[in-house]
């Protein structure tokens, strides 16, 4: 948002934590192993992501870059590619359209066409959201992603936005049966609090990719510990 990071709890109540391209060049120094960028007001707000922050935060970087927010287009992935990011995300455009994803993994391939999945639990049954998870839609999280993974989608960044911002730990379950059920890379988000929460989501979460953001935007966890603690458990990483 104007160029400043925020974070919420379950997607509101935002609160800055600070410049996005001194938090990202921070995080390469880190160790960070990638980093990713999700306007989450740009679909809302009838605006396109910021193409010049896309370009100053790459110009720091030297770690893959994930962008995501407003897109809608062949156009809107080129100028992103352009500007410095190495992959797109994509979410409510999906939905509202989803041979979005075919034509997208075609021109620009598989690889770098990132499919953002916001998903919250309603009597038992995990269901999609879109708009930056304001608005619910009847889509069933578990044929969504079997869908996405189906024309060509490269990767599924799955949130569960009951446990976004909480600190209480990642849906291991949901990320559990979704990375079971697909081939591509599954990169589980919401709720990290602490490193303890971290063993599980890939231990029996089956999660290829961990995501946090509050954790290390208010320093509560610095990445290179993080990254030796998974290590000590057998968690194979790159330090």
């Amino acid at each position: 948002m104007d160029g400043r990071t925020v974070k919420g709890v379950n997607f509101i109540n935002l609160r800055d934590a600070g410049d996005a391209v001194v938090l990202g060049k921070a995080y390469a120094g880190q160790g960070a192993d990638e980093l990713v960028f999700l306007d989450i007001t740009a679909t809302v707000e009838k605006r396109k992501t910021l193409i010049e922050l896309v370009r100053r935060v790459a110009a720091e970087l030297n770690i893959p870059f994930t962008v995501g927010g407003g897109i809608m287009s062949i156009q809107d992935v080129s100028a992103l590619l352009n500007a410095g990011a190495d992959k797109i995300s994509i979410n409510t455009a999906a939905i509202k359209e989803p041979a979005l994803i075919d034509r997208l993994a075609r021109e620009f391939g598989s690889q770098c066409i990132v499919v953002a999945v916001d998903t919250k639990k309603y009597e038992e049954q995990d269901k999609v959201h879109i708009n930056g998870g304001r608005t619910p839609t009847e889509i069933k999280t578990l044929e969504w992603v079997r869908e996405v993974e189906d024309r060509g989608g490269g990767e599924i960044l799955l949130t569960s936005m009951d446990h976004d911002g909480t600190k209480s730990g990642f849906a291991i379950e949901l990320t559990e049966r979704v990375s079971s059920m697909l081939s591509i890379p599954v990169i589980a988000s919401g709720g990290a609090g602490s490193m303890e929460h971290f063993v599980p989501i890939f231990r029996d979460g089956k999660a290829d990719a961990a995501l946090a953001a509050s954790i290390f935007h208010f320093s509560e966890i610095l990445i290179p510990d993080l990254k030796k603690y998974l290590s000590d458990h057998g968690i194979p990483m790159r330090i």
